[in-house]
C-alpha cells in the first residue's frame, strides 16, 4: 500500500500521496505503540457519539474534606432541591447550605464513610452521561502502608456540581490508581 500511495504522479497527487503516507505512518506508530486499544479501555459508554462527558470545566467542586457527618459509606446524585437539603442536613447541619440551580446542574456525593486516621480522601474523576445511564468514575486514596497517619477519625467526602443531564440511572466506577 505505501509503494502504491507513492507512485502517484503529478505535482498535486504526489502531495496528496506524501499527505496519505504520513498519515498512514503515524496510524502505523500509534498502532505499534498500543493505541489500538484505546478506545477499547474506554467505557463501552464512552464510546457512543451521542455521550455527553460531564468533567472539568462542566464541573465545580461544592465541598470537599474529611469531616462529614456522614459515617457510613455511600455514592449518590442529588437531582432537585428537597433531596440536596436532605443530604445537606445530614452531611454538614451546622453549615448553610451552598446554593444550585437543579434547572441547570446536578449534583455527585461521594462520602467514605468513618475512617480511623488521616490520609484517607475521595475524588469524582468524570461523569459521562448516555443512554440514559450517568457514568460517574471516581477514585479513593489511602494513607500509604508504614507511614505516621494522625490518628484522628475522618469522614472524606467529595460533592461535586455537574450539568443537568436526562438519566434514570447512575453507576458508579472506581478508578485503582
Amino acid at each position: 500500500m505505501i509503494a502504491h500511495l507513492a507512485r502517484d504522479t503529478g505535482n498535486r497527487g504526489a502531495r496528496t500521496s506524501r499527505r496519505r503516507l504520513h498519515a498512514f505512518a503515524i496510524a502505523a506508530l500509534v498502532v505499534a505503540a498500543g493505541g489500538a486499544g484505546m478506545l477499547a479501555q474506554q467505557p463501552p459508554a464512552a464510546r457512543d457519539l451521542h455521550d455527553m462527558v460531564l468533567e472539568a470545566p462542566n464541573s465545580r467542586t461544592i465541598d470537599k474534606g474529611d469531616q462529614s457527618h456522614i459515617d457510613e459509606g455511600k455514592r449518590v446524585l442529588v437531582r432537585n432541591d428537597a433531596e440536596w437539603t436532605a443530604l445537606w442536613q445530614q452531611h454538614a447541619p451546622d453549615r448553610p447550605r451552598p446554593a444550585i440551580d437543579f434547572s441547570k446542574e446536578m449534583v455527585v456525593g461521594l462520602f467514605m464513610g468513618s475512617r480511623p486516621t488521616a490520609g484517607f480522601s475521595t475524588a469524582v474523576i468524570s461523569a459521562t452521561a448516555g443512554n440514559g445511564v450517568l457514568m460517574v468514575r471516581y477514585s479513593e486514596t489511602f494513607p500509604a502502608p508504614g507511614r505516621v497517619s494522625a490518628q484522628v477519625l475522618t469522614f472524606p467526602y467529595d460533592l461535586v456540581a455537574i450539568p443537568k443531564a436526562s438519566v434514570t440511572d447512575v453507576k458508579f466506577e472506581k478508578v485503582l490508581k
